[in-house]
């Protein structure tokens, strides 16, 4: 998987983050440096531990489903898009101006449940794990504290456009997977 592939996931997979990062930031009447070190570290943290958990259980399957890896690849991206794009068009996530590990450990949980998914999908792929968990962690911390000072200052303006295009672009690199597999690209 090349740089930029690795890079729109890391995007697309911060997504939901960001949406919470945007909230967080117009539950608060100001921002503050350690409101943003923490939406940045759980955030990071989560999204870079879960593809590593989610990698260490699909090598141990590799072996039993590598003939059909590129259809689960395809399968599980474009599950996750679908279901990215569905929340993009629902209600704006309200969250409470709390930012201990009562608070955060659950967002951080339920924002990287995706990126679970992509770490039995990377190892499918033969992704190289380190280099990939890192970038997504860097990214998506940068993206999270981006996000809270972004709400603080927009708005929930931009929500719902990030998750859609984070969807979108999931879908694409799992339709790019399987017509890679098949020959047609």
């Amino acid at each position: 998987m090349h740089f930029l592939e690795l890079f729109l996931i890391a995007v697309s997979l911060a997504m939901d983050a960001f949406a919470v990062s945007v909230c967080k930031g117009l539950s608060v009447p100001r921002v503050r440096p350690r409101h943003a070190a923490a939406v940045g570290l759980y955030f990071g943290g989560f999204q870079a531990l879960m593809p590593l958990v989610g990698y260490l259980l699909g090598i141990r399957f590799q072996s039993l489903i590598g003939a059909i890896d590129h259809w689960i690849a395809f399968l599980l991206l474009g599950f996750i898009g679908f279901g990215m794009i569905r929340e993009s068009r629902g209600e704006p996530e309200e969250v409470d101006a709390a930012f201990g590990p009562r608070a955060m450990l659950p967002l951080a949980v339920a924002t990287s449940i995706d990126a679970l998914a992509v770490g039995v999908t990377f190892a499918f792929l033969g992704v190289s794990i380190v280099p990939a968990v890192g970038l997504i962690g860097c990214v998506t911390c940068i993206i999270s504290v981006g996000g809270i000072y972004l709400g603080r200052g927009v708005g929930e303006k931009f929500q719902s456009h990030a998750e859609f295009a984070g969807g979108a672009v999931l879908i694409l690199l799992g339709c790019k997977i399987l017509l890679e597999h098949l020959g047609i690209l």
